[in-house]
């Protein structure tokens, strides 16, 4: 397969035609960088066509699965003018989509903080199955944004329904593994040491099956999910984030989280 060189993600191929793409920053809680975001897409183009069964996606080291957007580069989206960052934005949604819509079935395997961003990614994929660690948070509001973004409104939703998301986005509180199962933010809890063989099972039983039964499968769930737009909601989620950036209470949530005090938020 012809993969292109990444700096943010690791992808190698098990028997059975099953991929494995991991997060590659452990010494950063691999927390996603503008450059994660487009490695994304380029790893989803390459991947598309590459005749996979199925995809794991999980990550390096111990720590966490994603601790959310690094919060070393956040001067470079906080210098964005509104059009530069609604680009950016759009980026970033389009590398998670990529990921999202591709044919065959992508299996995530989370392990520690999945956050903002993070927990994103992993309501992209199809499956998920959680070690005990696994703690998820769509911690948007804490940083003076909204849980409309990277798709997290509508897939949040639609695997949980529009109360518990509401409950999970308004407060960003976290998720512990067990809970997540209960209320079908996860498929399964399996012990960390067997989270990822248990992964490699599971991506071994979909191969086994009829690829393009598997693939129709996959895109009839996933389109019967979009009675409303996708894309629509990809659109009021960009503009969202865009226009949030220019209020008050995102750089003084910043400026809070670097001085270790609670955020004052105006709402102005």
């Amino acid at each position: 397969m012809d993969f292109p060189e990444l700096e943010t993600l690791a992808f190698e191929v098990l028997e059975g035609e099953v991929g494995v793409l991991r997060l590659n920053r452990p010494e950063r809680m691999n927390s996603q960088t503008v450059r994660m975001f487009h490695e994304y897409a380029l790893a989803a183009r390459a991947l598309r066509d590459s005749g996979l069964r199925a995809l794991i996606l999980t990550s390096a080291g111990e720590r966490a699965f994603c601790a959310g957007f690094d919060l070393a580069e956040i001067d470079v989206i906080t210098r964005m003018g509104v059009r530069e960052f609604l680009k950016f934005q759009e980026t970033a949604t389009g590398g998670i989509a990529a990921l999202r819509h591709l044919p065959f079935p992508v299996i995530a395997a989370v392990h520690g903080p999945a956050t903002g961003g993070g927990m994103a990614l992993a309501l992209a994929a199809d499956i998920r199955l959680v070690a005990p660690s696994a703690k998820f948070s769509a911690a948007f509001v804490k940083v003076g944004l909204s849980v409309g973004e990277l798709g997290t409104s509508y897939t949040l939703s639609r695997l949980v329904g529009p109360g518990r998301a509401a409950e999970i986005g308004y407060t960003g509180r976290l998720v512990a593994a067990e809970e997540a199962v209960a209320i079908g933010l996860a498929n399964r809890m399996v012990p960390g040491e067997q989270l990822f063989g248990e992964a490699v099972a599971m991506a071994a039983q979909i191969a086994a099956n009829s690829p393009g039964g598997v693939r129709m499968s996959k895109r009839a769930i996933q389109r019967n999910q979009e009675i409303t737009s996708y894309a629509a909601a990809l659109e009021l989620e960009n503009r969202g984030q865009a226009l949030l950036t220019r209020t008050e209470d995102m750089p003084e949530a910043l400026s809070a989280f670097t001085e270790k005090r609670r955020p004052r938020f105006t709402g102005r």
